[in-house]
């Protein structure tokens, strides 16, 4: 679907107020990355350390709230 020109320029308040907020902290954007990859961004685990965590899991009952009489 194509917009007229009049539409194409329209910019949302919350369009408007994320570049106002960038404009005004040029950091944060480098400060996400680094939070993100302190949190997300991890190295893949190797086969045998899965192979250790997948071993060492205890099974658990079906219905976790009823109590076993």
């Amino acid at each position: 679907m194509k917009l007229s020109k009049q539409h194409s320029m329209y910019e949302s308040d919350h369009t408007l107020f994320i570049k106002q907020l960038k404009a005004q902290h040029p950091k944060m954007e480098q400060g996400q990355r680094e939070g993100r990859a302190l949190l997300w961004d991890k190295e893949p685990t190797p086969l045998t350390e899965q192979e250790r965590l997948r071993a060492s899991t205890v099974k658990q009952q079906a219905y976790v709230y009823q109590n076993k009489l």
